[in-house]
């Protein structure tokens, strides 16, 4: 699809939909979202598409019932990105992230510090594993965390045994990588 230039009728018609809209779009948010400062990301993203969608000549015809159905769709996808990482963090805390990172850090007998050395690489863990794509996150997950065979999840997810090794392959070196300065600090 060809951009087009923004004429100035629709300048006038972005910033009179910006004008009528921001209030009533901004307390839609508020009461759904605590976070002030994500109020107004999620509203300007809203405005952002909009001018996005006129500079691609996509028709707007209802304005207002748009930018809702945008706004909606932003606070979804927020929610849904802080629930998979509380639910990310929550599985490796449930599933004893010292039993993952054993082989770097004494057992709990060997004092605050190396407790203390462990919950910080498992937060740092959950993070990073956080950051992988969703195909890597969870064959890494399922096999690592819930400790299921490649050959069960081949089964369940209907994917071959080689492609599960190549994801959580790629998980691996990127975590690897990711983790290493936080390593590096700790056994100094």
């Amino acid at each position: 699809m060809a951009a087009s230039r923004v004429t100035s009728e629709d300048n006038a018609r972005i910033v009179d939909a910006v004008a009528a809209q921001g209030p009533r779009l901004r307390a839609f948010v508020r009461r759904q979202v605590a976070d002030l400062s994500e109020v107004e990301d999620i509203v300007q993203d809203a405005f952002v598409e909009l001018v996005s969608a006129y500079r691609l000549m996509e028709p707007i015809e209802h304005v207002a019932a748009w930018l809702m159905r945008v706004v909606r769709n932003r606070m979804i996808d927020r929610f849904r990105k802080e629930s998979r990482k509380a639910t990310t963090r929550d599985t490796f805390y449930e599933a004893d992230p010292a039993g993952i990172l054993e082989e770097w850090f004494a057992p709990d007998a060997a004092g605050p510090e190396a407790n203390y050395a462990r919950r910080v690489l498992a937060d740092e863990l959950a993070a990073a594993v956080d950051e992988l794509p969703s195909e890597q996150r969870s064959v890494f997950i399922a096999h690592e965390v819930q400790g299921r065979s490649f050959k069960e999840l081949a089964a369940d997810w209907g994917v071959g045994v080689n492609t599960l090794l190549g994801r959580k392959h790629a998980a691996v070196r990127h975590l690897r990588q990711r983790l290493q300065d936080i390593r590096s600090e700790l056994e100094t």
